[in-house]
């Protein structure tokens, strides 16, 4: 019955060998993680006059984890931006061919992350920066970004490999 299509609904996910079931994980732990943070700054806030404003390290690390790890999810799923309006115009070959090489540029992109974001990393620990707010060592909080950067390198070859093989696209 056509009353059992619904244009809304999100396309299954690919098979992938490592489950998109870790990086949903992960995003609801960090997204429930900052809403407890916020909720009880926010508590805290108006029944004691006092602000946790240091919360404020944890939520942003929180966030630039939630933006890589999404960005894993997206990658993986074949749902990442893309400029539709010329990727249709082509054949399904065409198609497979530009979505190979947006994932192969993609990988480019955040092997630059990985690299610098390594070197960051390695030059906060090496110079014992600490964090602003808390006094934590600063790279506690960027040493995530090149490992969640390799984590979308990684869905991002999953995926190519996947093209490749006319698995999906």
């Amino acid at each position: 019955m056509a009353a059992d299509f619904d244009p809304t609904a999100a396309p299954p996910d690919p098979r992938t060998r490592i489950p998109l079931t870790l990086e949903r994980v992960l995003l609801a732990a960090a997204m429930g993680t900052m809403a407890l943070i916020t909720a009880g700054n926010v508590v805290t806030r108006y029944l004691t006059n006092i602000s946790f404003s240091f919360t404020e390290e944890y939520s942003v690390a929180l966030m630039v984890a939630v933006a890589m790890i999404g960005t894993a999810l997206a990658t993986a799923c074949g749902r990442h931006i893309r400029i539709g309006y010329f990727v249709d115009k082509l054949s399904p070959r065409g198609r497979r061919i530009a979505d190979i090489i947006g994932s192969a540029l993609l990988i480019l992109c955040f092997a630059l992350i990985a690299w610098y974001g390594a070197r960051m990393v390695w030059d906060e620990y090496d110079f014992e920066v600490l964090s602003p707010g808390l006094g934590h060592p600063q790279w506690l909080y960027s040493v995530w970004l090149p490992v969640l950067a390799l984590l979308v390198i990684g869905r991002a070859a999953g995926r190519i490999l996947r093209l490749a093989r006319g698995e999906e696209g």
